[in-house]
Parts: structure tokens; sequence; C-alpha cells
């Protein structure tokens, strides 16, 4: 009864959807509030309908009613709550009510919170918004329902892939999806904007919370999704260009350009065309990921392959939704405002520049993903992009990105001084190249790619400090006064210095764990021992220990160095008899922000009949930066979105505009 329930609820939710669509268009034809009122009823109608299919599928899981199609190919009475909760979104057809869940959550809201926005541009973007509910939502009853009934239950499901059940991966997909969707947002003031012909400073001061808020919430998304490749896949590592991990980097990338461009707009009237260019952009990069993802063109652990039926109706969606909104940009951006002028030396070019190496670096990043799928397409031929194209396309952009960044905020708007900036950023110019040279001449002389990289991390840490000190005057006033300015500043300022602190660590990490990365490998019998980067490894017992839904068999190895204990690392090699997989669970050995990795692999026999086991391990110098740094992003984020001039409300400052 209840996904009868849920099923009824979410048609429920598409006809409200398309209520939403019909009422805030007519309320815009007929500049009618109480039409528009309407209209965002409609949207909260939806949200509630699509919040009640979406409950009923997690109870669904949670009781384990195997006679729902979907719960019985992804749970097993056996697994852990967490996992059947997470088991809900664990498939094509969940992920895909759990976009329509979170898409129709941010229309309500945006109904409900944009009350300064001038009538007749809200109710075009309610409208738009409720489109893409529309979409997605007819997508999901009548090609992807999660609660369809089976005629014949089975008795035990077939349980989820093991690799799906960690608990960094089960809040994972919510956090991503909450980036991915909350451009949409940003996608429906666009569309809306460019019918209205209204594209100016308000618009980008409306545009900007959302785009901050999606970009923080797929930054946390996207870091879990590296955790979770880093220590559940055993591999060692924590990205590598997998399509699907740019599916979800290509949209983060350009939210990055977006918010940097919409401060442009903002104060200077500038770059209008372009910001919108690119709040289109980004939801359409969001919506390519989720056909990437879908449709079964790409092959990866983390991958719904599934009909490619469904596929090409995907595709559909974002031929239609993306199509017509760059019609309607190519129709009527041309007849948008220029803007403000500004010199060539100035805040404004910076952020130009800043968003012509963004474009850039996504354009290097979609064409990695494409250019194979497209290849194999057309002749046949299966090739792979991997790491050495992205290290020669994307990393130098990115380098000269990290160059600039710092300079950015020094700089005055309309007409900069490079030279007082040069004057206030000696001091960490000098400080970062001693850090690179210190590195290069100590710890390896032979690393100089490495070094380069703590150069330019060091070189954004110490950027975001002056940031702080030419904000607050320190050393330059009484540390009264610095400290009065200190309190006082504004929290969108803090933000931006967390965000550029956060990637400073990040590059720092990510650096320091590529270049000087140790690993060994070798098949060790009871006693035996391996040796990486100082560290020596005895591999003392190996025993069967039953977890809640898998039995294994773990190992304790004792870890010293220079004759003294350092850990007991104890991997293991897990079988889900559900399944029938066996996946390797890694041990991690913390020593200070480094990071010593241990996998237990396939046991063995030597010709002797003795038991050995492949034992590898990594050691992964300043990996705990590779994943603070982003968290550090999206604090910085969060802060700014926080401030009161920033946060969804600010429009509140002024009564309603008409139409």
């Amino acid at each position: 009864m209840i996904a009868e329930v849920g099923s009824f609820a979410l048609v429920l939710g598409l006809a409200f959807a398309i209520a939403q669509v019909g009422l805030s268009a007519f309320a815009r034809v007929r500049r009618s509030i109480p039409l528009a009122a309407a209209g965002e009823g409609a949207a909260l109608a939806s949200f509630a309908g699509v919040a009640i299919a979406f409950g009923c599928l997690i109870y669904a899981f949670v009781t384990s009613d195997f006679s729902v199609a979907n719960v019985a190919a992804n749970s097993h009475t056996e697994k852990p709550m967490l996992y059947k909760v997470a088991g809900a979104w664990g498939s094509h057809e969940g992920s895909i009510l759990l976009w329509c869940f979170i898409l129709t959550g941010y229309g309500a809201a945006a109904a409900t919170l944009g009350r300064g926005l001038p009538q007749g541009l809200k109710a075009l973007m309610v409208a738009v918004q409720g489109a893409l509910g529309t979409v997605f939502l007819a997508y999901t009853v009548f090609a992807s329902n999660p609660l369809l009934r089976l005629a014949t239950p089975p008795v035990e499901g077939r349980s989820l892939n093991p690799l799906l059940q960690d608990p960094a991966l089960a809040i994972h997909p919510p956090f991503l999806y909450s980036g991915y969707v909350g451009m949409s947002v940003v996608f429906s003031l666009a569309v809306a904007a460019l019918i209205e012909g209204r594209v100016d400073a308000a618009w980008a001061r409306w545009v900007r919370p959302w785009a901050l808020a999606a970009w923080s919430f797929l930054t946390v998304g996207i870091t879990l999704g590296a955790f979770w490749a880093y220590y559940e896949l055993g591999w060692g590592g924590w990205w590598f260009w997998d399509p699907v991990e740019n599916a979800s980097f290509m949209p983060w990338l350009m939210a990055t350009a977006l918010l940097h461009s919409a401060i442009v707009t903002e104060k200077r009237g500038a770059l209008a065309g372009w910001s919108l260019f690119l709040a289109l952009g980004a939801f359409t990069f969001s919506m390519l990921g989720a056909f990437l993802v879908r449709s079964g063109v790409l092959t990866s652990v983390h991958a719904f392959a599934v009909d490619p039926k469904r596929g090409v109706l995907l595709l559909i969606i974002l031929a239609l939704t993306s199509g017509s909104a760059f019609t309607l940009f190519a129709w009527r951006a041309p007849k948008l405002s220029p803007g403000g002028m500004f010199a060539p030396v100035s805040r404004e070019s910076a952020l130009v520049l800043n968003n012509i190496l963004l474009a850039a670096a996504t354009a290097t990043v979609l064409l990695g993903t494409l250019y194979p799928l497209i290849r194999q397409a057309l002749s046949g031929e299966a090739i792979s992009v991997g790491p050495p194209y992205f290290n020669l396309t994307f990393a130098p952009l990115m380098a000269a990105l990290a160059i600039l960044l710092p300079a950015g905020p020094l700089l005055a708007w309309k007409r900069g001084d490079a030279r007082g900036v040069a004057q206030r950023l000696w001091v960490a110019a000098l400080v970062a190249l001693g850090c690179g040279l210190l590195t290069l001449a100590l710890i390896s002389p032979r690393k100089a790619l490495g070094a380069l990289g703590v150069t330019i991390g060091a070189w954004l840490v110490m950027g975001a400090g002056v940031e702080l000190i030419e904000r607050t005057r320190a050393l330059r006033v009484p540390v009264s006064d610095s400290w009065r300015r200190l309190v006082g500043l504004p929290r969108g300022a803090w933000g931006m210095t967390l965000a550029h602190l956060g990637l400073g660590v990040f590059v720092l990490g990510a650096c320091v764990e590529l270049g000087w990365k140790g690993e060994a490998a070798e098949a060790l019998p009871l006693g035996g021992s391996l040796n990486v980067a100082g560290y020596h490894l005895v591999l003392e017992t190996v025993g069967p220990v039953e977890g809640p839904n898998f039995e294994s068999e773990r190992a304790r190895i004792q870890v010293t160095k220079d004759g003294q204990p350092i850990c007991v690392g104890e991997p293991d090699r897990r079988f889900y008899p559900a399944g029938g997989q066996t996946v390797s669970g890694i041990s991690l050995c913390y020593r200070g922000a480094s990071h010593l990795y241990i996998v237990l692999g396939e046991r063995r026999k030597t010709t002797a009949g003795t038991p050995v086991w492949l034992i590898r391990a990594y050691w992964n110098p300043w990996a705990s930066l590779i994943f603070l740094g982003p968290v550090i992003m999206a604090l910085g984020g969060l802060t700014s979105l926080s401030d009161r001039r920033l946060r969804l409300g600010v429009a509140r400052r002024r009564k309603e505009q008409p139409a």
C-alpha cells in the first residue's frame, strides 16, 4: 500500500509542477499577483508530493519490502540500516527520484524566499523551475518509477553493490545532487532575465546566493566522492580523471567562474551576457553529467549503466532544456547593455582573466571526457584519455589561475595599481619561493614539478594571509584598531579568504602527495615483511572476522620505524554472500597530515604449499590536506552565504517592485 501511495504522490507532484508552469506563466502575462501566488503554492505542493513519494521509497527499503522491484534489486535483509536507507538512491531509479526531490525542493525554496524579486521576473523564474520539474518528473513517472511492484516478489533481495556500502558514499549523492540541482535555480533566473530583458546588478545579487549554496554543496559532494575512492577502492589514489568524476567537476568549474563573474556584474554592471552564459552552462553540465552517468555510455564503478533507451530520453531532456535556453540567449543577449568600462589593470580585468582560465579548463575536461566516446561512436575504436592528457592541459591552466589569484582581491575596481599590489605581495612571493627552493634542495632535488607545486600552494596560502592583513591594516595601525577591523569584517570577506586559503591547502596536499608518494607490494607469508618510505611492515596474523552482512579475512600488520612501533594496520578482504562479491578493505595509519595506506590482497600458495597474502603499502605524504582544503573552501562558501548581504533573503531589504 505504501508503494501505491508513493506512486500516487509522485503523479500528484507532476500534476502540480504542470500547474506551476501554467499559473506562473499566465501570472506574468496578466501581471496578476493572485495567479503568481497560486503558482508559488503549486511549487510547494509539487515538492510535498515528491517528498511523500521519496519517503515511501525509503520506508520500502527500511522495511525490506521486496515486492517493490527497486528494493529487491538493491537491498537485503542483512544489510545495515544506514545502507538500507542509502539504497534508496543507490540505483538509477532511486537516484532520479532523489534528483526530483531536490529539484522541487529548490523550486519551493525559490518561490518562498524570492520576495524581493520584481513580480514579473519571479513569476517567470517559478515557471521555468516548474518546467524543469515537469520534464524530470515525467521522466520518472513514465520511464523510471522506483516504486513499481513485482508480480512475484523474491524471498530475499540482491543487495547493493558492496563498493557502495560505505558511510562517505551513503551521504555523497545527497550533497552532490544538492550542488548539481542547485544550479537549476540559477538556470531559471537566467532564462527569466533573458525573457524580461533585465540583467543588471540586482539580478547578479539574486543569482549569487543560489550559485554559492550550490557550489558549496557540490564542493562537499565531490570531496566525499574523492575520499570514498581513496579508501574504499583500494588503489591508493583519490582522483583518476574518471569520466564520472569529470561529470561532477565540470559544473563545479562553471559555478566557480559564475561566482567571480557575477561579482563584476553586481559591482560594475559589466559581463552581464557572460554571467548569463555561465548560469545556463552550469546547469547544462549538471544535466550532461546525469546523462553520462545514466545512459550506459560510460563504464565506471559509480556509474548507473542502465537501459540506453532511458539514456536517450535524458539526452532529449538535455537537448530541449539547454537548447531552448541557449537559443533564447543567442536571440536576447546581443541586446543587453555592455556595462561599465574598466582599465586593463583592474579587479574587473583580473576576474575576466580568472573566467577565461576557468572556461578553458572546463573545455579541456569536456574534450578529454567526450572525445573517447565520440571517436568510439564514429570509428568503433576504443581509446582512453587519462592523467597524462589532463596533466599537460588542465594543470598549466590551473597553475596560471593560482598565480593570478592572490593579486585579484588587492586590485581596485575600474583602475588598479599593479605596482602597489606587487609591493603588498612581495613578502608572500618571497616566502613561497623560499618554500619551493627548500623543498627542491632538501627533500628531493629531482622533483622540480613537485617543488613548483609547493611554491604555488604556499603562494595561495600566503596570499590569503596578505588579503586578511590588508583588510585589517595590520602592522600599520595600532593592534586595537586591527582587532576591531578583524572582528568587524563582513562574513563575505571571511568566506572569500577561506575559499582561497582552502585552495592553497589543497594544492599543497595534492602536489606533495603526487610528488613524493611511495609504494611497495609483496606476497608475504605470516611473519614476512616489506619496507616503504622508511616504514617496516610485518604481517603478524590473518584470521576470519564476521561482519553484519559479509565474511572477511582480516590481517594484523605491525608497523615500525627505526625500531619504534608506529601503529597496527588491520586491512581485510570482505566477501558479500548476497551478491557473491569480494572487495578489499584498506587500513590507514595517520602520521600527522600523512597516511600510511595498507591493502590486503588475495591469498595465494607458494610451490611449497605455504599460504601468502599480497600486501600493498603506499606512503601518501600530506594526503589529509587534499580533503581538508575543499572542506575549508566549502566552509568559506557557507560563511559567505551567511552574510546578511548575500543570504537568500537579501532582497527583502526593499519592498516588492512592480513588474
